[in-house]
């Protein structure tokens, strides 16, 4: 007996229709994800080159030296704990309401002086923060 046989393709893989699923959910993954801010302070950062800004009655001014000694309103702190910053601008900040933190840092002073005095305003409730900057010289 003869049984006929049937010529066999070769199988082909396609791979477009998977190429094409694949674009559809990473479309769907980027306009679905969520980017996650942690914010405790809202810290608006001034233009180097903007003009002089106007003095406020309502501001604190912090001065971090380079050794990282600090000055609350132009009073030198004996101790340069994050507690002690915490009970001298609450002090400071007493009778103000919604005062602005001006944190006035020597360019040699280190970034955890800075950050200490960001978590001393956290720890006394202020929430308005800038940072002093000098225009380039030259200009």
């Amino acid at each position: 007996m003869r049984f006929k046989r049937r010529d066999r393709e070769d199988p082909e893989i396609n791979l477009i229709p998977f190429i094409d699923v694949l674009l559809v959910v990473l479309i769907f993954l980027m306009l679905t994800a969520t980017f996650s801010r942690y914010t405790q302070l809202q810290v608006r950062l001034p233009e180097a080159d903007a003009d002089a800004a106007q003095a406020q009655a309502r501001e604190i001014v912090v001065e971090v030296g380079p050794d990282g000694r600090y000055a609350v309103s132009g009073q030198m702190l004996a101790a340069s704990s994050v507690q002690a910053l915490t009970l001298a601008l609450q002090q400071a900040a007493e009778g103000q309401t919604e005062p602005t933190l001006v944190i006035n840092a020597d360019a040699a002073a280190t970034h955890q002086s800075v950050i200490h005095v960001m978590e001393a305003a956290r720890n006394a409730g202020l929430q308005h923060i800038t940072f002093a900057t000098q225009q380039p010289r030259g200009r």
